[in-house]
């Protein structure tokens, strides 16, 4: 393996566990203690921590998807058959569950988050109530999260199953 497909593999390993980490953050770290905290703690950490874990969320999504295109693209040129393969079939399948998880963070998580924050910053600041579709926001990021922490089951299972099950595909 030379060195571009080694910086890139690590990239994308790092990328990802960055990605997947802050998402399980999300789903069973605050999703389940947000709820018992003050409404101040809350709000505060609404404003300051989410804030920057949504922006590493979102772009460690978008490398974990850009460097795995470039394995795939590295992999097949350095070695013949690789398309026809299983190790590329179970590549294929756990790349098509990680971009459509990328595409629900950038397309649904992210934005519904930032008017929660945003909601909540001019709440703090001027005394605004919260809007009367806040609820229905955080309803769905949440589901959307939830959905990305499901499909991360069987996209994390395609991607190691395709170097360490070399028999998934017959």
């Amino acid at each position: 393996m030379d060195i571009y497909i080694t910086l890139v593999l690590m990239a994308h390993i790092f990328s990802g566990i960055l990605w997947i980490g802050i998402l399980y953050y999300f789903n069973f770290g605050q999703a389940l203690k947000f709820p018992q905290m003050e409404a101040s703690a809350r709000s505060n950490a609404v404003t300051v921590l989410v804030p920057h874990l949504l922006e590493l969320f979102r772009w460690s999504a978008l490398a974990t998807v850009v460097f795995g295109i470039a394995l795939i693209v590295g992999f097949g040129i350095d070695r013949d058959g690789y398309y026809d393969s299983g190790q590329f079939r179970s590549i294929a399948i756990g790349g098509a569950i990680g971009i459509a998880m990328a595409l629900n963070v950038w397309l649904l998580i992210f934005p519904t988050q930032q008017k929660i924050i945003a909601a909540t910053r001019a709440t703090i600041a001027d005394g605004t109530p919260a809007p009367a579709d806040q609820p229905k926001w955080a309803r769905t990021a949440l589901l959307a999260s939830r959905t990305n922490t499901m499909l991360s089951i069987p996209m994390l299972f395609f991607m190691v199953g395709a170097r360490n099950l070399p028999g998934l595909w017959g």
